[in-house]
């Protein structure tokens, strides 16, 4: 389907790089990610009115690199490259790009040297401006037609510009928060270069999506798993929107969830939507799988071959199912696969993100898979999705399991289900729920001798953690104001039994996960 209106992004592998994508959104102009791989493919789908080229730790230098699709740079319109972006441009239109001696890593400083319209009542000429760094190598040489706009300590060409043929690129990073106007800069591409107007809303990305749905599904069957959490619920009223009773939604109830979660699914699919819905109530099947894994990887890949059992089982009792729908986001996404192709890290391996079992002979609708945890819940909203299940905080696929470091039992997720409910219902009568990303208890493998009135006891330890983010990439720990901990404190130890001492984790994360383990 074309976005005229909207940017693509090709992906070089950038940690980073839906930092692009959200900064697009933020100035009102829908955009989607491509890997560099599949770029051409998405380019010729979209058609779109620019394209962003993003960083990537790879050389331009070394054989085999990753390039910019030919019919990219041959179609005219306007693109902006970033870090390797820039790079891969000059090596592909006729400049230079050689092997730095140092680098030039973390905040730096740009002197501006002439007028661009990325600049455009962001920056003059003549003032010095703060950016984010992160490259070895570096352009030497312009390719023709480009003039120097910016420079830096360690990069002569920070910021080029070829404004006959609207390229421009830069060696910083505009998307992340330590290039204070990179926001602005990013706004003015879409919106000064690419003459975007940026309208773009979250009802118009509802009717785009309802629509690809139709497309992809026809008339067949598709099951919805349900998690329990906002993701795979939104997924599923939007899906059910496209095709009404196409859809059957199928809630494995694997005895992981928070307190009184289950109820609650059950009673707003079945009750307030009217969604086919099969509640499938596997407790016993997954406390019996898990007796005795304490290995966290382990864990989640049991939680997920048996997730997928299920559905099996279920598709097969519901009869001519083709897709399978899940609530899978961009960040799911980044932290499951390589795009570059090369090796990379795994980080969630609990979720089908990267496919299905092909014995299973079903397609993926994943309608979330370009968006993030609060684009979601915006959709949530325009949706009509009660508040209390969309402000909701995250919850994982493996539930409670990772929030049980060593072996799950039900006797152990009965006590953290309690502890947690009393943590989560005290940030509530706070007033702190919607200032937190994601607030929750941990039951930790740790014993400790304690004094409880007049006897001894040896009991569980529990950690509680609570982190701000805007898109589950990166967060910080949350201040508690005082006596908030204290509070929480006396009454976890007063009222569940099994846990003698209570510890705030003030952890923060870089990019990726932010669980536990």
């Amino acid at each position: 389907m074309e976005h005229p209106d909207s940017i693509l992004i090709v992906d070089f592998g950038s940690q980073v790089t839906q930092l692009i994508a959200r900064r697009v959104r933020e100035a009102g102009v829908y955009s989607e990610i491509a890997p560099f791989q599949s770029a051409a493919a998405a380019f010729e789908r979209m058609k779109p009115a620019g394209v962003i080229l993003s960083g990537g730790p790879a050389s331009v230098l070394d054989e085999g690199s990753p390039r910019i699709p030919q019919e990219i740079l041959d179609a005219g319109v306007p693109l902006f490259g970033i870090c390797y972006g820039q790079q891969a441009l000059m090596a592909q239109l006729g400049g230079t790009v050689e092997r730095g001696s140092s680098g030039e890593f973390g905040e730096a400083f740009i002197d501006i040297a002439d007028r661009c319209a990325l600049f455009d009542a962001v920056w003059r000429e003549g003032e010095r401006h703060q950016v984010w760094m992160s490259h070895g190598d570096k352009v030497t040489a312009l390719a023709p037609g480009f003039r120097p706009v910016a420079a830096s300590a360690g990069a002569p060409f920070a910021v080029i510009a070829d404004d006959a043929r609207r390229i421009y690129a830069m060696q910083f990073h505009p998307e992340v928060v330590h290039t204070p106007d990179g926001a602005r800069l990013i706004a003015n591409f879409a919106r000064h270069v690419c003459g975007l107007h940026g309208d773009w809303t979250m009802a118009e990305f509802r009717a785009t999506k309802i629509a690809e749905i139709r497309a992809q599904v026809g008339k067949g069957r598709v099951i919805c798993g349900l998690s329990g959490g906002v993701d795979s619920a939104v997924a599923a009223v939007l899906i059910h929107e496209a095709i009404g009773d196409q859809l059957t939604c199928v809630f494995v109830d694997h005895g992981l969830m928070r307190s009184g979660e289950a109820d609650q699914v059950v009673s707003l699919f079945r009750g307030a939507y009217n969604i086919p819905l099969v509640h499938v109530n596997a407790e016993t099947l997954f406390m019996n799988g898990l007796a005795g894994v304490t290995d966290p990887e382990a864990k989640r890949k049991f939680i997920g071959k048996t997730f997928i059992e299920v559905f099996e089982s279920e598709a097969k009792k519901i009869g001519g199912a083709e897709f399978l729908a899940q609530g899978t986001l961009y960040p799911d996404v980044i932290e499951s696969v390589s795009f570059t192709g090369g090796p990379s890290v795994t980080i969630k391996s609990h979720h089908n993100v990267g496919g299905l079992p092909e014995r299973m002979n079903m397609k993926l609708v994943e309608p979330l898979r370009e968006l993030f945890k609060d684009e979601v819940r915006d959709l949530g909203r325009e949706l009509g999705l009660p508040d209390i299940f969309v402000g909701r905080h995250p919850f994982p696929g493996p539930g409670l399991a990772i929030r049980i470091p060593g072996e799950v039992t039900k006797e152990r997720c009965d006590i953290l289900r309690k502890a947690d409910a009393i943590y989560l219902e005290e940030i509530r009568n706070a007033g702190l729920y919607d200032a937190i990303w994601q607030a929750f208890a941990v039951l930790l493998p740790v014993r400790s001798v304690g004094v409880m009135g007049d006897g001894r006891t040896y009991d569980s330890v529990l950690a509680l953690r609570a982190v701000t983010s805007t898109d589950g990439m990166t967060a910080q720990a949350f201040e508690f104001p005082g006596g908030f901990l204290a509070r929480v404190t006396t009454r976890i130890i007063n009222e569940v039994k099994g846990i003698n001492r209570v510890t705030y984790d003030y952890t923060s994360k870089p990019p990726g996960t932010i669980e536990w383990e």
